[in-house]
C-alpha cells in the first residue's frame, strides 16, 4: 500500500514535470535558414510560423528558388524544434524511452 501511494505520487510530480516542460516547449522559438541565410524562418515551438524574411536578393531570383529556399528554411526550424522537443522532454523522462504511440510533442 505504502509503495502503491508513494508510485503515484511520482506519477503525479512527472506529470507537473510534464506540463512545464510542454508550456515551455510552446515558448521556445528557432531560426530555419537556408541560402546561407537568404530565407530565414522564426518557428515556435507549436511548429507556428510567426515570421518570414526573404533577402530582397531573391527577388531577382525564378519562383522555383524561392519556393525551395522557403520550403529548406521551414524544415530547417522543424528539425530544430523537434532536437530542443526532445531534450526538454528527456530531461523529465530522465532517458526513459516512452510506451510506442505515446506523441508527446504539441
Amino acid at each position: 500500500m505504502k509503495d502503491m501511494r508513494h508510485l503515484m505520487q511520482q506519477a503525479q510530480q512527472m506529470q507537473e514535470k510534464m506540463k512545464q516542460a510542454q508550456d515551455e516547449i510552446k515558448s521556445i522559438q528557432v531560426k530555419g535558414e537556408s541560402g546561407a541565410g537568404m530565407v530565414e524562418v522564426i518557428m515556435n515551438g507549436r511548429h507556428d510560423i510567426d515570421r518570414v524574411k526573404i533577402n530582397p536578393e531573391l527577388q531577382s531570383e525564378d519562383i522555383k528558388v524561392l519556393e525551395d529556399q522557403i520550403t529548406a528554411a521551414i524544415n530547417d526550424a522543424v528539425r530544430k524544434v523537434e532536437v530542443q522537443t526532445k531534450q526538454k522532454m528527456g530531461n523529465v523522462t530522465g532517458g526513459l524511452q516512452m510506451p510506442p504511440g505515446l506523441d508527446l510533442n504539441l
